[in-house]
C-alpha cells in the first residue's frame, strides 16, 4: 500500500515490555501505519498480550504466533506479511518517538536515490531517563552503511526506516546472530543510499532482561565466526578497498577471532577465518605464518590455547590493547 510504513515487532516472553513499545508506533504523527506483532513462541502470557493488543486496534494491529526461532525468522515472519512502501523494525523492548515516520518518510519522499532513512537514537534506562543522547555512531551522517559497518554495526534495529522494495532485494532475515548486522551488510552490499534526519527519532532502553549482547561470549564466538566471511563478501560488493583502515582492522579481528574458537577445538572455522584474515590482507603477517606453523606441529586446539597463554601475558604486562569496535567489551587483539 502506498505511504503505508509496517512496523514489525518480535516478541517473546515480553508481555511487561511490548505495551509501551506497541504505543510508541501508535503515537505516531504520521498514517497510515500498520504494526505487526509476531510472537516467537513464548512460553509466559505474552500471546494473550499481544492478542488484546490486537484487539483493542483490529485496524492497525495483526498478531502472527510461529515456533521459537530467534529475532530473526520472526521478523522474517513479519516481513512477508507486511503489507506497506515502508518497514520499520522494533524490538519490543525499545521505543520509537513520534515525528519518527514522519521525518524519515518525508526524506525517503524528498530523496528518491535512498534506500533506507535514519535518525539520532538515545540510550535510556527503563524509566525513560537519557543515559546518552546519541547512542552509538547514530548522529553521524553516512551516505552508505559501509565501510563503518565493516568496523561496527553503527547504529541499532529501530534507528533506520526501509524502503519496502530494499527489503525485498535484501532478502530474508537469518537465523544466525547476529542476524541484524547481517541483514544491514546485505543491504550495504546493495550499496543502498542513507538518508540522515537530524533529530532522534528513537530510544535504545538499557535493562537487566536478556539481551544477546549480555549473554557468555563464548557461546556466541560460533556464530561470529559463521558471520564474519559474509560481512567480508558483502565489503567487497559494496567496494571497500583493502588498503582501508577500515579492512586492515577487519583483518586483525578475523585473525583474532581464529585463535579464539581454535582454542574451542573448532578447526575447519579456525583454518576458514585464517584464510579469510589473509585474503582481507592481502598476505599472511608474521603473526599468521607463526600461526600456520605451530598449527602443524600442535594441532588447531593447543594452537589456540597457546594464542590465548600469550594474550593473558601481554595483558599481565600492561601491553597497551587493541579493541574491536565491535566487541570492546571482551577481548584485546594481541596482534596486528
Amino acid at each position: 500500500m502506498s505511504g503505508l510504513v509496517s512496523t514489525i515487532i518480535p516478541v517473546y516472553n515480553r508481555s511487561g515490555m511490548i505495551q509501551k513499545a506497541v504505543q510508541s508506533v501508535l503515537d505516531q504523527t504520521y498514517r497510515p501505519i500498520e504494526i505487526i506483532l509476531v510472537d516467537d513462541g513464548s512460553t509466559d502470557d505474552t500471546l494473550a498480550e499481544l492478542n488484546r493488543l490486537g484487539g483493542e486496534h483490529p485496524d492497525l494491529i495483526k498478531v502472527a504466533h510461529r515456533e521459537n526461532g530467534g529475532p530473526g525468522l520472526a521478523r522474517e515472519t513479519g516481513r512477508l506479511l507486511a503489507s506497506g512502501e515502508f518497514i520499520q523494525y522494533l524490538d519490543s523492548d525499545d521505543l520509537l518517538l513520534p515525528s519518527k515516520f514522519e521525518l524519515q518518510v518525508t526524506a525517503l519522499q524528498e530523496h528518491p536515490e535512498c534506500g533506507i532513512a535514519y535518525g539520532k537514537s538515545r540510550l535510556v534506562d527503563v524509566e525513560g531517563n537519557t543515559l546518552r543522547e546519541v547512542s552509538k555512531w547514530t548522529g553521524r551522517k553516512y551516505e552508505t552503511l559501509f565501510p563503518a559497518l565493516l568496523m561496527y554495526r553503527w547504529w541499532h534495529t529501530h534507528t533506520p526506516l526501509y524502503r519496502r522494495s530494499l527489503c525485498d532485494q535484501i532478502g530474508p532475515w537469518p537465523k544466525n546472530q547476529p542476524e541484524d548486522w547481517d541483514y544491514d551488510a546485505r543491504a550495504g552490499a546493495l550499496q543502498a543510499r542513507l538518508a540522515f534526519c537530524d533529530a532522534v527519532v528513537s530510544c535504545h532502553r538499557n535493562h537487566d532482561a536478556d539481551r544477546v549482547t549480555k549473554r557468555p561470549y563464548l557461546n556466541y564466538l560460533p556464530q561470529e565466526a559463521w558471520f564474519l566471511p559474509r560481512l567480508y563478501d558483502c565489503a567487497v560488493k559494496a567496494g571497500v578497498k583493502p588498503t582501508s583502515p577500515e579492512m586492515q582492522q577487519f583483518v586483525r579481528w578475523a585473525f583474532s577471532l581464529s585463535r579464539r574458537v581454535a582454542a574451542l577445538g573448532l578447526s575447519p572455522q579456525a583454518a576458514e577465518l585464517l584464510d579469510l584474515a589473509e585474503d582481507a590482507g592481502g598476505g599472511k603477517t608474521l603473526g599468521m605464518s607463526a600461526m600456520c606453523a605451530c598449527k602443524s606441529l600442535l594441532g588447531w586446539r593447543i594452537t589456540g590455547r597457546l594464542c590465548r597463554g600469550l594474550e593473558g601475558i601481554a595483558t599481565m604486562l600492561n601491553r597497551k590493547p587493541k579493541f574491536n569496535p565491535a566487541m570492546h567489551q571482551y577481548w584485546n587483539l594481541l596482534v596486528s
